[in-house]
């Protein structure tokens, strides 16, 4: 995957997402995790990343798409903390969507706290997913991409951590030792 086609599959990912927006119409679960995972964007940073690290030359491309394991796991990881996150979020008005919103039209008869309990047990099974498959890249030349993946994905909590004041207290309780301690 080349920079211009990390960049132009998070645009068709967008437009699928404007579609269904413009349309009112609701997608399956799956296929909004499946368009979900590209509109994060992780694919994007994760190749320019690889870039960034000196692990590729200027018009190399690496294969490294938004199929893999690793990427799919931090992606996943990214988008249903995202829609956790925006579903107790009094601010959102719900025409978003969100895979909560989703799963509960596939499935009738689960409750908001049910639903919301399954997306907690995907990003717990995502991050096994994530673990496995870090410890089998060892052959994988470049550890420092790995450490900076998993970072991606550790960092993702804390971006969803914020209070009723839309503040951060996680994020700048670690930024206050990071830089004073």
């Amino acid at each position: 995957m080349t920079t211009q086609a990390a960049w132009a599959s998070l645009c068709d990912a967008f437009l699928i997402e404007a579609r269904w927006f413009a349309s009112g119409e609701l997608p399956t679960a799956q296929e909004y995790m499946t368009n979900g995972k590209v509109s994060t964007g992780v694919h994007v940073v994760l190749v320019h990343l690889f870039f960034l690290l000196g692990l590729g030359g200027l018009n190399d491309e690496i294969n490294l798409d938004h199929t893999s394991k690793l990427t799919s796991s931090i992606a996943a990881i990214l988008r249903l903390w995202d829609d956790l996150g925006s579903s107790k979020d009094e601010h959102q008005d719900g025409q978003d969507g969100s895979y909560i919103t989703c799963y509960m039209k596939d499935e009738p008869n689960v409750s908001a706290k049910q639903a919301r309990q399954h997306v907690v047990d995907m990003i717990l099974n995502e991050w096994r997913n994530l673990n496995q498959e870090c410890c089998r890249l060892n052959h994988f030349s470049a550890a420092c991409f790995k450490r900076y993946s998993l970072n991606l994905a550790r960092m993702v909590p804390l971006m969803y951590a914020y209070d009723e004041n839309q503040r951060l207290p996680l994020l700048e309780e670690y930024m206050r030792r990071a830089l004073f301690d």
